[in-house]
């Protein structure tokens, strides 16, 4: 007998491989390190950012960052790392998850604890909370 989560979890359900089956977590952290890379790269050209900078300054790749999470998820449903690895944020519905959701997901991104805490899916807990899923598009 499965549990009741079982039939709730939009998780549940989804293909084992291939298309429409969960992000694997090596691609996310592709996704990540590449998009982490490219907004080092455009704060140290439009903010002034000096690689390994201490204080205020460690935290203006964190804003790009947060920025281009929550632009381009919100609205598209993915970051430039998440198309180079094949990956999309939706909703349930397979919806692009929208400016609340994107929101939610972006702030509890950038506190890192919240997408490194994951259920038995590998489902993050920061795209649980923000209702969203991370799959695979190819």
């Amino acid at each position: 007998m499965t549990s009741p989560e079982a039939h709730t979890d939009p998780a549940a359900g989804r293909p084992v491989e291939g298309p429409g089956s969960l992000g694997r977590f090596l691609p996310r952290i592709g996704a990540l390190l590449i998009d982490w890379f490219l907004c080092s790269l455009i704060a140290a050209a439009f903010l002034d950012y000096r690689w390994g900078g201490s204080g205020a300054e460690g935290f203006k790749p964190l804003l790009v960052f947060a920025i281009e999470n929550f632009l381009l998820v919100s609205t598209i449903g993915m970051t430039i790392g998440h198309r180079i690895f094949g990956l999309v944020v939706q909703r349930p519905d397979a919806t692009p998850p929208g400016l609340v959701s994107g929101a939610v997901r972006t702030v509890l991104l950038c506190l890192v604890v919240p997408a490194v805490v994951t259920d038995g899916y590998g489902r993050g807990l920061h795209d649980k909370i923000a209702g969203t899923l991370i799959l695979r598009t190819r």
